[in-house]
Order: C-alpha cells, then structure tokens, then sequence
C-alpha cells in the first residue's frame, strides 16, 4: 500500500490517504497537547506507544463484536484504517467524576458515578468543545436521530468491554471520550483512537493518575506511564 498526500493534520496524528480510496494511513506523533493546544511538547516514543495500544484496544473490542475502524499495523507508529465520514462530536461517559464535571457541578473528584453518566460536546477547539445535545445535532445536520441513538449503544457497550479489562489489570477506566464515523455502507463505526490520551485512567489502590493528567498537571514519565499501562493489559512495549 502506498502512502499519499496528507489529508488532515491534527494536534497529535497525521492521516494520510492511500492508493485505496477507502483505506487511510493514521500516523500518531510524538506531539503531546492539552487545553485545546495551549500547551505542546515532544514526548519520544509517544506515538509508537499510542499506535500499538489503540491497534490492541480496536482489536479488543473488534472482538467483543463492536466495529472499529481499525485495519493494520503497519509500523512502530503508522495503522492502515478504514476511511469514515466522520460525525464531529464526542461522546464522553463518566464512571467517575472527575476533570471538567467537577468544576461544572462542584461534586468531589473521586464519586463513583451509578448509573454512569453520558455527555456530547462539539469538536471544536476554538469554541474549547461546548457541550451540546441530541437536539443540537439533529438540528445542525451533525448525525441523524438514528446514529445518535447507535452512537450512545455503542458507546455504553464499550464502557461494558473496557472497564472489565482495565479492572482486570488493576485500574479504574474514570471517563473517556470516542468519536464515530459512517462506514461506506452507512454503519455507525468507533474511529479515531481510544489510549491514555482520550481517557482517564486511575491505578485502583493508589488512584495514581495513568493517563494524560500526567502531562496536564505537569506529573511527569507521561510514557512510562502509558507502558505501564499496556503492560498491566498484557501487551508488553518495552
């Protein structure tokens, strides 16, 4: 397969189109940022760790029956994905409050959340991705009605896949964030990544911060970090 022009940069991945119009090439950068770009570094091995454990955790959830657009790994920092028209909104599930919720709602950091909780916000870093709603969307033409209703299945069925795997390796999966696309035959399909980047991740005894508060709050070993986390999943990137 043949790498083209490059069709989107963003803050930490690069996506390329290919010599097949319905495969891209996803490229993740050792670019590291938080507060909507306010705050950038080069962290190294960053984005071969990202890409190997967004390819693992696709893979997971491929097999727990959910669509991905995952495709193959094809080098330390590079994966073949399926090209999606992507729909721009997050969707963003609460196990545990924690980040902006606390500072919206003033409940403590820390509060198991049952049932947990969902949100959308907008993709958009110059408005810092307001929080929206169904009826924002359906009235903006973002999604349908019916994607909508897939998205937050879909979403809830990876919230079931994934905190069983992170409890399993001793963590707390607190709250992440996913985005979808539309397939070529209409499906509603999880893009982009899911990794330490997109999500909060506490150790289950110490609630150590795993996740990329680590770079936000200035913790430090932001990579170690995520290498310790793929390791407690059984993949080993040492």
């Amino acid at each position: 397969m043949q790498k083209k022009d490059e069709l989107y940069r963003g803050k930490a991945k690069t996506v390329f189109h290919t010599d097949d119009e319905n495969l891209l090439i996803l490229e993740f950068r050792n670019d590291t940022s938080a507060f909507d770009g306010e705050k950038i570094e080069q962290l190294d091995r960053k984005g071969e760790v990202n890409n190997k454990f967004n390819h693992f955790i696709m893979n997971h959830l491929e097999q727990a029956g959910i669509k991905t657009q995952v495709n193959a790994l094809i080098s330390d920092t590079e994966s073949v994905v399926k090209k999606l028209e992507m729909i721009p909104v997050e969707c963003v599930v609460r196990n545990v409050a924690a980040g902006s919720l606390c500072r919206r709602l003033g409940v403590e950091e820390g509060l198991f959340l049952n049932p947990p909780t969902f949100e959308f916000f907008l993709k958009n870093d110059a408005l810092h991705d307001p929080m929206i709603n169904d009826y924002h969307i359906v009235s903006f033409g973002w999604a349908t009605q019916t994607q909508i209703d897939a998205m937050k299945s879909l979403t809830f069925k990876v919230n079931e896949v994934l905190t069983t795997l992170f409890d399993q390796g001793d963590m707390i999966l607190v709250d992440y964030k996913l985005e979808f696309g539309v397939d070529i035959e209409g499906n509603i399909v999880l893009g982009d990544e899911f990794t330490p980047d997109g999500c909060r991740l506490w150790d289950k005894e110490t609630r150590n911060k795993m996740d990329k508060d680590r770079f936000r709050q200035g913790l430090g070993s932001v990579v170690e970090t995520y290498i310790e986390v793929a390791g407690r999943l059984g993949l080993d990137l040492n």
